[in-house]
């Protein structure tokens, strides 16, 4: 048995029950993650993931299930990392999956001129702008609110990272769209494909998922809009799928 914190949790993910540590004071991964790993195009086989703001590590986790490559996690917060490397250990992917704790700035220096087949990052969501919104937990703050890496930040050293050829994957809210989309075409990341997460029919879609291709041609799809909750409150049959493989 892992030893665990007084605040912290075991959970269960994936299709193939994967372990996974949380903690509601410090950091539980939410559906954003999910969806994200559940997006993304990723090789089968072989080669070399990244995911940026990796957090607790539920995204190389849910990854190592759709692929054998080798997956790096970054993560800035010491807490969270300690996590993720106690999540991986008890899943015993130790050979597949690592982390870093850094920042996500010094990444491209720190990894030495190393290019990924696909960088993956459920960033932070809001600007700091706005301080009287920020959490006063410091863990949560730091997650939610850009006061380590901004937008352009995580696009920036995502277009670094990623091989040519490569794919660059986020989650992110709507009311961002334009700002990812310039990012990632002042960056050389081409958008190929776009989804809106809706939380449930007739509502606005409260998440998007984009996917772009590092020196790719214009060529960006629109996906059908995933549905979270029927109206009665369940989830809907896609999502079940998502989450259970049902």
């Amino acid at each position: 048995m892992f030893e665990l914190y007084e605040d912290e949790r075991i959970d269960f993910i994936g299709k193939e029950e994967l372990q996974i540590i949380q903690s509601h004071r410090v950091f539980s991964f939410s559906l954003d993650a999910i969806l994200l790993a559940n997006f993304v195009h990723v090789p089968i086989q072989k080669g070399n993931l990244l995911d940026l703001c990796t957090g607790n590590g539920v995204i190389p986790l849910l990854l190592s299930q759709r692929s054998k490559a080798n997956i790096t996690g970054i993560e800035i917060q010491e807490r969270l990392y300690e996590m993720a490397r106690r999540s991986t250990a008890m899943n015993h992917m130790e050979e597949r999956i690592e982390f870093m704790r850094a920042d996500i700035n010094d990444a491209p220096k720190l990894l030495k001129g190393k290019k990924f087949d696909v960088v993956t990052c459920n960033p932070p969501y809001f600007n700091t702008a706005a301080k009287d919104l920020i959490n006063v937990n410091e863990h949560l703050a730091i997650a939610r609110h850009e006061i380590y890496c901004s937008l352009e930040d995580v696009v920036r050293v995502s277009a670094h990272l990623v091989k040519h050829g490569g794919k660059a994957a986020f989650v992110h809210r709507p009311n961002r769209l334009l700002e990812i989309v310039n990012f990632m075409r002042a960056y050389h990341i081409e958008p190929k494909r776009l989804q809106f997460i809706h939380p449930v029919e007739g509502k606005a879609a409260n998440m998007l998922l984009i996917e772009g291709t590092k020196k790719g041609k214009p060529d960006l799809k629109i996906l059908p809009p995933i549905m979270i909750h029927t109206k009665e409150g369940h989830y809907t049959e896609e999502m079940k799928r998502i989450l259970y493989g049902k």
